[in-house]
């Protein structure tokens, strides 16, 4: 007679998981039985269940399917918390299993008692315990929907006496929803649209993660209302490859002009972005098209809200808007990125091969030169972000994954781990902040007990960069942003896992073409200079003013890599005179 726990992992098994991502023990130990005996589904042990939740959200975005993460009662499953807020906010389909005390002690205050079914309500769609057989598996397969359908985690709760009893009902075989359709937009805010667009005669296109399968449609655009294309965060890797109109990002960490051209135009259409910094918005003019419409205007006024697919919002209106001929916004725009990226560029090219500490910037831009054309980098929060963001060059097939939204640290690596899982035959780049990589460290026990051949590009300059530069901004001195250093090839060299690490620049080409080369794990320790920071492309006189307080000799750097080139290249589609 199979099992709770059986039916359980026959359901995951139908649904296409192939793996579960956890820490066993205790309250688990059912289920993790029931894999042991499941054909087709395996179980990866991590040294802690947050990293499994970072993993799972990972492998989740790189195939576009369900992936499962597991913690055991009490503090097992509370350490999932931060990684399932990650790929939530994300909009990864995760489901987390959160095993419970036995079902008789719950509400008496047992060990290791919490309450998941409350805790994890916030970071998911559907949140709810299993309290007899009779309600498996239509509630496993409804958790399921709620993930793949909506995009994002669902929590089981299952109590570890409940996973032992025998099935009631028959398991037998669901159709469950593994693509989720294509919005239509209204003919009326499609005709709406049209006439916006006609109208105005200077139009910016602002991308986000939501062009993902629309960078034709976007282009097409583009080139008939001849307006300047910048993009968020999540938006670079599926926009700003093969892109003449490219203006780069704007942000935080943004570059370029793409805050001067929404600043300057007579509409900015938002495709497929929910940028939370407002203040780089315009705050009028705009029209925002998504197919999720709880997004819809929650971070700037707008004259309309279109609700649809990216791609099919576009293929529709691109039938009724007029091809403009007055290139003059988007050619002032074009040279205005160049120039921006002229100005900036010499801060990762100057004297590169005797600055010691090194540049993080030269070694963001070999390490874009000599990754393959495939690769997937997982980056950590904090300085990284704004390397990669710079330096990783997109070509309609590198991926870059972190935690843009929700802003965990230490995300790289079990990034990297969940990543390397889903695509195999892939190589798949960790680009670790020292901070980041320190606070899960474990991690690396899994990479060399797994075998998994992920590469890690460890930026260590002893310092917490982002934070630095945060205090910075508010006009005071660093403090406690600093630590000692930390030679974190030899503590991989001890895990089992070839190393190097890199004082000079150098040897940074070597090192990291050994590395890319392994067909094992690697980690690469780079020692790089703690006051290369980076700025904003807009600065307020209040952030000016804590830069004159507290930066003294602080290096403030801009630097683009490769950007340039395309901004260079892009102003030849400049008619000549």
């Amino acid at each position: 007679m199979a099992t709770v726990a059986d039916q359980f992992i026959e359901v995951l098994r139908q649904a296409g998981v192939r793996r579960i991502y956890g820490v066993v023990g205790d309250s688990l130990n059912p289920v993790v039985d029931a894999v042991r005996r499941t054909d087709g589904i395996d179980w990866v042990h991590v040294r802690n269940e947050e990293a499994g939740a970072f993993a799972a959200a990972a492998e989740a975005q790189t195939t576009g399917r369900l992936a499962v993460c597991a913690g055991s009662c009490g503090p097992g499953n509370t350490h999932l918390l931060q990684g399932l807020y990650d790929a939530h906010r994300s909009g990864a389909p995760v489901l987390a299993l959160a095993s419970q005390i036995p079902s008789t002690q719950i509400g008496s205050g047992y060990f290791q008692e919490t309450r998941p079914e409350r805790l994890f309500a916030e970071c998911s769609h559907y949140c709810e315990m299993i309290n007899g057989p009779a309600q498996m598996p239509r509630i496993l397969r409804t958790a399921i929907q709620h993930a793949v359908g909506l995009g994002g985690v669902a929590v089981l709760t299952l109590p570890g006496d409940i996973a032992s009893r025998d099935a009631t009902e028959p398991t037998g075989e669901h159709d469950l929803l593994v693509r989720k359709g294509v919005v239509r937009p209204p003919p009326d805010q499609v005709e709406r649209l049209a006439g916006a667009l006609n109208r105005a005669r200077r139009v910016m296109l602002f991308c986000g993660a939501g062009v993902r399968n629309a960078h034709a449609e976007v282009m097409a655009l583009a080139h008939k209302v001849l307006s300047p294309v910048g993009h968020a965060l999540r938006g670079k890797e599926w926009i700003q490859y093969d892109n003449p109109f490219d203006v780069g990002m704007s942000g935080l960490l943004g570059y370029g002009a793409c805050y001067d051209a929404t600043q300057e135009a007579d509409l900015v259409l938002l495709l497929g972005t929910d940028f939370p910094y407002d203040p780089f918005l315009p705050g009028k003019n705009t029209i925002q098209v998504d197919d999720d419409p709880s997004r819809l205007g929650r971070r700037t006024p707008l004259d309309l809200a279109v609700h649809g697919d990216i791609g099919e919002t576009l293929r529709l209106v691109l039938e009724k808007v007029e091809q403009k001929h007055d290139r003059s916004y988007l050619d002032d725009m074009l040279r205005k990125h160049a120039r921006a990226l002229e100005n900036v560029v010499s801060a990762y090219t100057r004297d590169i091969d005797r600055h010691i500490p090194i540049h993080p910037e030269y070694v963001a831009s070999v390490l874009d030169d000599l990754a393959a054309e495939d690769a997937i980098f997982t980056v950590d929060t904090g300085m990284c972000n704004v390397w990669v963001a710079r330096y990783i060059t997109p070509n309609g097939r590198r991926r870059v994954m972190g935690s843009f939204v929700h802003g965990s640290m230490a995300n790289a690596l079990p990034h990297a781990i969940g990543a390397q899982y889903g695509a195999p035959g892939r190589q798949v780049i960790s680009v670790s902040g020292d901070g980041g990589l320190g606070m899960l460290l474990g991690e690396l026990l899994t990479v060399r007990l797994h075998r998994v051949p992920v590469k890690i590009v460890v930026f260590d300059n002893a310092s917490l960069g982002m934070v630095k530069l945060e205090m910075l901004v508010d006009g005071l001195p660093s403090f406690e942003t600093d630590h000692e250093a930390v030679d974190y090839a030899a503590i991989a060299e001890a895990a089992g896992i070839e190393s190097a690490r890199v004082e000079r620049p150098s040897d940074v080409r070597g090192a990291l073409g050994r590395a890319l080369a392994s067909p094992g794990p690697y980690l690469v320790d780079v020692v790089t200079d703690p006051n290369a920071l980076s700025i904003p492309p807009r600065v307020t006189a209040q952030q000016i003013r804590g830069f004159a307080l507290a930066a003294g000799k602080t290096v403030l750097t801009g630097g683009v890599g490769r950007m340039l080139d395309l901004a260079r290249s892009n102003l030849r589609n400049i008619p000549r005179p």
